[in-house]
């Protein structure tokens, strides 16, 4: 197994400005942060609320941001089908609507209120998704 870009100093500082976004999004809105709550509530709810709103937007233009202060290319590289990646997203968010939650919500908020019903949830996703990439790699 050829572990490539292993990068503890950065994945640490990731996890501490998640950490603390949790933190303040809770306590500006008295909200937890979970990313498909937040999408489904600003699609679904009649009252569009500004919060999800801006949450959204800064997903997308913060990594435009990284790029231009930190003068780093971001590279993606789509290796499957956009029929295959469009079957996926439906699952997923399937999934999340059957768990009540995805693992933004259940891993990151949940499990920092020790919440039972969300380790089970995302011990789920993790073996699912160990599950798929066995079976994407060696079937």
């Amino acid at each position: 197994m050829n572990i490539v870009n292993f990068t503890p100093i950065s994945s640490l500082t990731g996890g501490i400005i998640i950490g603390f976004a949790v933190l303040i999004f809770f306590l500006f809105n008295g909200r937890l942060i979970g990313i498909s709550g937040i999408a489904s509530n600003f699609i679904n709810r009649e009252e569009k609320r500004l919060d999800n709103f801006l949450f959204l937007v800064g997903l997308i233009i913060g990594p435009i941001f990284y790029k231009l202060f930190f003068n780093k290319e971001i590279y993606i590289n789509i290796s499957n089908s956009f029929i295959l990646l469009i079957i996926a997203g439906l699952l997923v968010g399937f999934g999340t609507r059957i768990s009540g939650g995805c693992t933004s919500g259940h891993g990151i908020s949940g499990i920092s209120r020790f919440s039972l019903r969300s380790l089970i949830a995302t011990i789920t996703f993790m073996i699912v998704g160990v599950i798929t990439v066995l079976i994407k790699n060696y079937l």
